[in-house]
C-alpha cells in the first residue's frame, strides 16, 4: 500500500494487473532534452501529465507540441495527453528536464487521443484556514475532459497554505452500491514544498475503529484498495498529490462518507462543490 520513493529507471512504480489496485496504471518517466520514451499499456487507457517540463508527444496519427509549460509543480496549472486503450505514445522532451507521469486506467473500448491544454482544466476550491481543510483540486481528466474517457479520473490536489487535512471527512470506494458508492481503486503520488516535508495517510477499514497509518514523504506512492483514507499534511508544509481514480463499472465517483463524521460535509465550505466535480 506503500511505495516508498526511489528511482523507478521510467518501470512502472504501479503496473498493469496490479495484486492490489489492479484498476489503475502509475508510471513516472523522468528525460533531458531530446530524450524520448515510448509508452505502451495494453488493456488500459493513459494520460501522459508533465509534473515538471514540456514534452511533445506522438500518438498515432496525432502530433501534440509542447504539452506542459511549469518547471515547478506549484507553478502554473498542467497539462495532459489522453492516450487510448493499448495505443503507442512517443514522449520526446523538449525542455532541459521533464517529468512525466502516467496514469492508467483498466478500460476496452477504445476511444480518440486529445490533448488538455491549462485553458482547459477543471479547478474546484473548497474547505478553509480554520477547518484546516483548505484545499485546491486541478482536474485533467474530471467530469468534462475535452473528449471521450471510459473509466480514467486524474487530478491534481493541494493543500492550500501551510498544512492542513485532505480527503476529510474520511472517506471510500470500495464497493460498487449506487447511488451510494462506486467501486475505484485509487492511486496517489505526494510532494511537499519544501522537500523535507512530510504528512500521515491513515487507512481504516470498513467496521473498524482503528486502522493503519503511514508516513508519506516527497515522492511516495499510495495504493488504496479499500477503506476510509484521509490524509495530513505536517504544519508548516504544502503538500500536493497526483490522483488516479479507475472506476469497475462507471467512471463516475461515488464517495461513502463515514457515518460517524459525514455531519462534518456540513461545516466545510464549498465540499459539495468538489464531490459534484467527481460525478
Amino acid at each position: 500500500m506503500h511505495i516508498p520513493h526511489h528511482n523507478n529507471n521510467n518501470e512502472a512504480i504501479v503496473d498493469r494487473n496490479n495484486g492490489l489496485t489492479p484498476l489503475c496504471y502509475f508510471n513516472i518517466v523522468k528525460l533531458t532534452k531530446g530524450d524520448s520514451f515510448t509508452s505502451q499499456v495494453t488493456g488500459y487507457e493513459t494520460c501522459l501529465v508533465p509534473a515538471t517540463g514540456s514534452i511533445d508527444v506522438n500518438v498515432g496519427d496525432e502530433t501534440f507540441t509542447k504539452v506542459g509549460k511549469r518547471m515547478h509543480i506549484w507553478q502554473g496549472d498542467p497539462e495532459g495527453v489522453y492516450v487510448p486503450v493499448g495505443m503507442s505514445a512517443t514522449l520526446t522532451c523538449v525542455s532541459d528536464h521533464a517529468e512525466v507521469f502516467i496514469a492508467g486506467a483498466q478500460h476496452d473500448e477504445v476511444y480518440q487521443p486529445f490533448v488538455v491544454r491549462e485553458s482547459d482544466i477543471d479547478p474546484v476550491q473548497y474547505g478553509s484556514d480554520d477547518t484546516k481543510t483548505h484545499r485546491k483540486i486541478k482536474h485533467v481528466l474530471g467530469k468534462s475532459p475535452a473528449g471521450k474517457v471510459g473509466r480514467l479520473l486524474v487530478s491534481e490536489l493541494f493543500t492550500v497554505g501551510a498544512g492542513g487535512w485532505s480527503g476529510f471527512p474520511p472517506h471510500k470506494h470500495d464497493t460498487d452500491n449506487l447511488p451510494k458508492e462506486t467501486r475505484h481503486d485509487e492511486v496517489y503520488n505526494f510532494r511537499f514544498n519544501p522537500e523535507h516535508g512530510f504528512g500521515a495517510q491513515f487507512l481504516t477499514q470498513e467496521g473498524e475503529a482503528r486502522g493503519d497509518v503511514y508516513h508519506i514523504r516527497n515522492g511516495d506512492t499510495i495504493q488504496i484498495e479499500k477503506g476510509y483514507h484521509p490524509c495530513v499534511a505536517g504544519p508548516g508544509y504544502e503538500m500536493y498529490y497526483f490522483t488516479i481514480l479507475g472506476g469497475l463499472s462507471q467512471r463516475s465517483l461515488h464517495q461513502n462518507f463515514h457515518e460517524e463524521h459525514a455531519y462534518q460535509l456540513k461545516t466545510i465550505p464549498g465540499i459539495m462543490d468538489m464531490v459534484n466535480k467527481f460525478k
